[in-house]
This record gives structure tokens, C-alpha cells and sequence, in this order.
């Protein structure tokens, strides 16, 4: 059965060539809350979560609350796999999605139809997989012969039809999202907003990090709340 455990599990980033004397760190500094360590001249470290204990199962749709720098986002890094925690354990069950970073990994020289090819097999798809899904992705996208140009002739508009048509070609058990997205052209919004909706309803787990209070209330029963990367509240909504 798909799940997320994560057991005190704690994420330090270093971050190389900071100015810790500086107005400009102490400015940094107070915007995480003080999380930012000097670890030695030219390097600081964001303590960006601490000592988070989460176990999330099937049929949980969990929401991530919090402030700018809370650590919402770190933690659906760190439950994709882009992050390892730097202290305690985290184990992920589950072929997962991630709408986070949405185009990293593309190639602005390779074609749509490539670059279809390229994001299939970074996610784990095999070479025939892509290829069968290809049509379908092509389909939904609407960019027509324009799959066959390179993506750096696209609009922003046009990038986002692309990456949200592969993101969402195959349906995940647990599907991680940092904010409801808009899609790309106002005419795909809502043709994408229902193809969300039908992969949420189909995934196994889902967790939403946002803002929208609105949006959580609607879409999730547990919530968790971050505040300076603590875990300071975990509520279960029901109904």
C-alpha cells in the first residue's frame, strides 16, 4: 500500500558563498526566522526543517500550511526524493508525481516530441512506455506541429501545455503538489484544471502545499502545519 514515513527527520542546506557579515545575511536571516547558521566564512547552512515525524497512508489528503519559509516546499522536496533528510529516516511506498519544478529536466534545443521521450524516462517510464503515451500526450497538449520545433521557440504558455500534458500522462498513487496549478493559455485551464482533478481523485495520497485555505478545506482531511520549519499542529478534518 503506498505511504510516507518520515521519523525526525531534520534537512540542512548548505548554501556556498554567503556574506555572513553582511546586511544582506542578516536580511536573509530574518526572513527564514533566524534559520541560517554561519558554518564557516563562506558558507551558512538554512536549517530548513527540524525534527519532523509525519505517517501518511493510503487515502490521506494531506495539506501543508504555513508561512513564506515555513519549509512547505522543503518537505514535498524531501518526500520526492530530490532531498535527503540530513538526520532521521524517511521511506516512500508508491509510484509518485511531482508537480514541483515543473520543466526541470527539459531541453530548449531538443523538439517537444524529444523532449516527451526525455521526461518519460526521467520519470521512470521505459522507452516503449513513452513511445505508447506519446499520441495521447501530443492529443492533449494542442501544440500540433509545434512538437516538432524546438521548445526553445516556445511561449511560457506553450511550455506549461507540454510539461503539465507529460506530468499528468500516467496516474500516480501518491501525487505531491506545491500549489494548485493554472495552467499555461486561459483556453487550457480549464480543460487542465479537470484533468487534475481526475488524478487526484485517482491518487492513492495526495499532499498540497498552498496558501489557500480555501483549496485545502476543499481538497484535503488532514493538516499540517510548519511554522519556521517545526511541525506545530497536525489536525484531522472530518467529514
Amino acid at each position: 500500500m503506498p505511504s510516507i514515513q518520515l521519523h525526525n527527520c531534520s534537512l540542512r542546506l548548505p548554501i556556498y558563498g554567503t556574506i555572513n557579515r553582511s546586511l544582506k545575511g542578516a536580511v536573509l536571516s530574518t526572513a527564514t526566522g533566524g534559520r541560517i547558521a554561519a558554518a564557516s566564512k563562506n558558507i551558512s547552512v538554512v536549517q530548513a526543517l527540524n525534527d519532523i515525524t509525519l505517517d501518511i497512508r493510503a487515502g490521506d489528503r494531506v495539506g501543508i500550511m504555513g508561512h513564506n519559509g515555513s519549509g512547505k516546499t522543503s518537505l514535498l522536496h524531501m518526500m520526492a526524493g530530490i532531498y535527503e533528510p540530513s538526520s532521521g529516516q524517511i521511506r516512500v511506498e508508491g509510484r509518485v508525481s511531482s508537480f514541483i519544478n515543473l520543466g526541470l529536466g527539459m531541453d530548449p534545443e531538443a523538439t517537444g516530441r524529444e523532449n516527451i521521450l526525455l521526461c518519460g524516462l526521467m520519470f521512470g517510464l521505459d522507452y516503449d512506455q513513452t513511445i505508447a503515451l506519446t499520441p495521447s500526450i501530443a492529443d492533449f497538449s494542442g501544440l500540433g506541429e509545434f512538437l516538432d520545433m524546438p521548445v526553445r521557440t516556445y511561449s511560457s504558455g506553450m511550455m506549461m501545455r507540454l510539461v503539465f500534458s507529460i506530468v499528468t500522462s500516467v496516474e500516480p498513487e501518491i501525487l505531491l503538489m506545491d500549489e494548485w496549478l493554472s495552467v499555461g493559455d486561459s483556453d487550457f485551464v480549464q480543460h487542465a484544471s479537470e484533468r487534475l482533478k481526475q488524478l487526484v481523485d485517482a491518487a492513492s495520497i495526495l499532499v498540497l502545499a498552498s496558501h489557500n485555505e480555501k483549496v485545502i478545506a476543499d481538497l484535503c482531511n488532514i493538516i499540517v502545519r510548519l511554522e519556521h520549519g517545526d511541525l506545530v499542529g497536525i489536525e484531522r478534518i472530518s467529514g
